[in-house]
């Protein structure tokens, strides 16, 4: 049969995502992967250099997605299907582009791992996250910001005269527009991707991309690659070197053989090809290949240890298959960040498609032989230079303009053409996607400030770019613009001159309480916990008198203002100032899991030991926990000296 390329409905049990956090994320980025200066001192100059260059701070200007809960209900989610007679691929627009399935007909296999759930959990760089299928990360090292964000997706003609899908969006971490061309020729075993990444600027701009593919693991699954050598990196924030196969007299490339969830990003040596690929106990499984620009390889385990285990259980549901990450990306790891200058850009082919080899040799002892066993079928399935045959007769078409659209993304990509006029053949971002989010932005873009507020609402979400940011600096000081501003200018590194622009705002400002927060952690980065405390009480209160209705945005203020509230309070030693802010919150919010956890604390700083004990007693699920946290371990070693059950083990390293 001919390539075809469909609409379709996927129906999952689903977690709602629920409202934006309306607060602008100043803090700190919470990101596991990082090495400090003294880390990177043995490292080879060139990876040093990279994970040292333009690490992010916050993640602004995008926003936080903590909104959502545990409670799942069938969903219908847009899909996007391509499919010949040999593979079909499951597109999800809505939700990064993300590839939820690989099936392969003719042997009745499914590719990957297909989470048979979407439950949100905190892995992205801003929040919401699910595991699953093949995700295009872009923009910093984490998970995507558009992991559970819409995409433009159209039909595009193909090299081979049939039709590809193009998916593409405007990444707001580092303002660079992209695409990801999903190519399925006619009676082809692989699905072929070509992306691209532009800088449009006329300063360098930092790149950061790994394709994240989940493959099922089993107890026989063993994941190879062109090395004998791998950089691990443990949650203990350290990167070293080991042997591969064997680390510590255990092999590593057995995901279910490791305690604790690791990453193994593969030495492959310059002119190797690039492959990675997951074979189970017959020698069965999935081979993902690229151009030679796609250097890193990967792998990450969750490791057989009751951490790893009920993450995995935490994000699907009991009794399904777990899973392991084959990646691949731009660099060696992905603590590094890729200058591209500007006007350049990058680009690259990858492949996915199935793979047998000989079980006896991938199983083998001799680990040389059972690379060499996997890569003698994948050149026999996919040779090498028809990879790059693939990646020369699909360039030319990366500039083709869309046809049909499938879906929509953002509104963000079309403000920034209209800014600056960027020429994008290929992605073209219209007017027609702008929204209500970019109004107020297009309004200063063309009037030189914004438009007057008809009704109290929280703020809209920020710009923080420097041509933005000059033009809030040239627009009318009114309260909104100097909040804006100070934000653009805390992105900056600019601290002290945010923390004016806040208070002159907050000498006229009707809604004082957005302020009031913004000023609450820049007290809380200096250090100030009295000042923090105080800025906090009082930005609760403002909110809680200004607050008009029970609607989504006003329940999220709530929620994220009561909770950072509480926190700061207690830190500060000001329990009964938490426990008012406690009490000024709706019975349902007190509800969550993160409410319940806040609540064991602050009986906790009380004295009521016996009350907080039965709040765990009585079981609670933190739905927004983050990767690697150790909260609910630290809380329930303060109550007691009795071990961490294991519904609330999320360990992710060894104790020290």
């Amino acid at each position: 049969m001919a390539t075809t390329v469909r609409r379709a409905v996927l129906t999952l049990p689903a977690a709602p995502l629920g409202p934006e956090n309306p607060l602008p994320a100043l803090r700190p980025l919470d990101e596991m992967h990082v090495v400090d200066d003294r880390g990177r001192a043995g490292l080879p100059r060139d990876m040093a250099r990279q994970i040292g260059y333009e690490p992010l701070r916050t993640v602004l200007p995008v926003r936080i997605l903590d909104g959502y809960g545990r409670e799942r209900t069938p969903t219908g989610l847009d899909a996007i299907i391509i499919e010949n007679d040999r593979l079909r691929a499951t597109v999800l627009p809505g939700l990064g582009g993300r590839i939820h399935s690989l099936h392969h007909k003719p042997t009745g296999r499914e590719l990957l791992y297909t989470n048979p759930v979407l439950q949100p959990a905190d892995f992205a760089l801003n929040g919401a996250w699910f595991s699953g299928g093949i995700e295009w990360n872009i923009g910093a090292t984490g998970h995507t910001t558009l992991s559970c964000a819409p995409v433009h997706a159209a039909r595009v003609p193909a090299p081979d005269g049939g039709e590809m899908v193009r998916l593409w969006e405007w990444e707001r971490l580092r303002d660079l527009p992209f695409q990801v061309d999903l190519w399925l020729p006619a009676d082809s075993d692989f699905l072929h991707v070509g992306v691209r990444v532009r800088n449009p600027h006329e300063h360098t701009a930092p790149v950061y991309w790994w394709s994240n593919i989940a493959v099922p693991e089993g107890e026989r699954t063993r994941v190879l690659a062109p090395a004998d050598e791998a950089w691990h990196f443990g949650y203990e924030r350290t990167l070293t070197r080991v042997p591969v196969p064997e680390t510590g007299s255990v092999d590593r490339t057995y995901p279910l053989l490791s305690d604790f969830p690791a990453d193994y990003f593969y030495e492959v040596p310059d002119g190797a090809r690039r492959w990675i690929a997951s074979l189970d106990a017959e020698g069965r499984g999935l081979v993902q290949t690229s151009t030679d620009l796609l250097r890193g390889r990967k792998l990450f385990v969750w490791g057989n240890g009751p951490g790893g285990r009920r993450w995995q259980q935490w994000l699907t549901e009991p009794g399904t298959v777990g899973y392991a990450e084959i990646q691949a990306g731009l660099a060696r790891t992905q603590l590094e960040h890729i200058p591209l200058e500007p006007g350049a850009e990058f680009s690259w082919l990858e492949s996915y498609g199935p793979l047998s080899a000989d079980p006896g040799v991938v199983h083998g002892d001799d680990w040389t032989a059972a690379r060499a066993e996997t890569e003698q079928r994948l050149a026999e399935a996919l040779p090498r230079a028809d990879i790059d045959a693939a990646y020369a007769a699909w360039r030319p078409y990366a500039d083709t303009e869309p046809g049909e659209s499938l879906a929509t993304g953002s509104g963000w990509g079309a403000l920034e053409v209209r800014r600056a006029g960027h020429e994008l053949p290929g992605t073209p971002f219209a007017e027609s996607t702008l929204g209500e989010q970019q109004a107020p932005w297009l309004h200063l873009l063309d009037r030189g400030g914004f438009p007057e507020q008809r009704r109290v609402a929280p703020p809209g979400p920020s710009l923080v770019s420097a041509h933005w940011r000059d033009m809030l600096e040239t627009a009318a000081a009114e309260p909104l613009t100097e909040y804006h501003l100070g934000i653009a200018q805390w992105h900056a590194g600019d601290r002290a001159q945010a923390v004016r622009s806040w208070e002159r705002g907050l000498a006229l400002a009707p809604s004082r309480w957005p302020l009031l927060r913004c000023l609450a952690v820049a007290a809380q980065e200096g250090g100030q916990r009295d000042r923090v405390a105080d800025l906090y009480s009082e930005a609760f209160d403002d909110l809680c008198a200004e607050r008009r209705d029970d609607g989504d945005a006003w329940a999220a203020a709530t929620t994220a203002l009561g909770r950072e509230a509480i926190e700061a309070l207690l830190s500060a030693g000001r329990t009964e100032d938490a426990r008012t802010v406690w009490t000024g919150l709706s019975p349902a919010i007190r509800q969550r899991g993160r409410f319940r956890l806040l609540e064991a604390r602050l009986l906790l700083a009380e004295g009521d030991r016996a009350a907080a004990r039965a709040v765990f007693d009585e079981g609670f699920e933190v739905a927004d926990l983050r990767e690697g946290a150790e909260i609910l371990d630290e809380v329930w070693s303060a109550l007691t000296d009795d071990p961490l059950p294991d519904v609330y083990n999320y360990r992710m390293r060894p104790k020290s």
